[in-house]
């Protein structure tokens, strides 16, 4: 099984939690046993699992990526201006795959699925998010 998810992207640097999307997925599927990959199109955006208890991890992300990797000194942004967009997305990567697990997704309590968009705003950033059954 396989579907897209578009989401509208409303800043340069942030990180949006599709977790709920997934899990609808998951529950519309009817897999019991699998897995699913979460795999985000485009060369400055990533998928991350990181914690989502409060808004502080995610700004200590985007904070640390940020002096990591500065804006304005890449070869890239002679082109396009947004070199520091594609370091920081090849950095994180463009997909995550998660346990399907007794027909649930095998996060932890503190563990959510966020679209890592580091070249916005967007109107549409796709994911294509894949089911895989592998037992029953």
């Amino acid at each position: 099984m396989q579907e897209i998810i578009s989401i509208r992207t409303d800043c340069q640097n942030g990180l949006y939690d599709i977790t709920s999307k997934i899990k609808q997925m998951v529950a519309k599927s009817g897999i019991y046993t699998g897995i699913v990959n979460v795999y985000v199109q485009g060369a400055t955006a990533a998928i991350m699992i990181q914690e989502n208890w409060d808004e502080s991890v995610q700004n200590d992300v985007l904070n640390l990526l940020r002096k990591l990797i500065p804006a304005g000194i890449w070869q890239h942004d002679y082109q396009d201006n947004n070199g520091d967009a594609h370091l920081k997305s090849g950095l994180i990567g463009p997909s995550e795959t998660i346990p399907i697990i007794n027909g649930t997704l095998g996060l932890s309590t503190w563990q959510n699925i966020f679209l890592c968009e580091f070249d916005g705003p967007r109107e549409s950033r796709n994911i294509i998010v894949t089911l895989i059954e592998t037992g029953k």
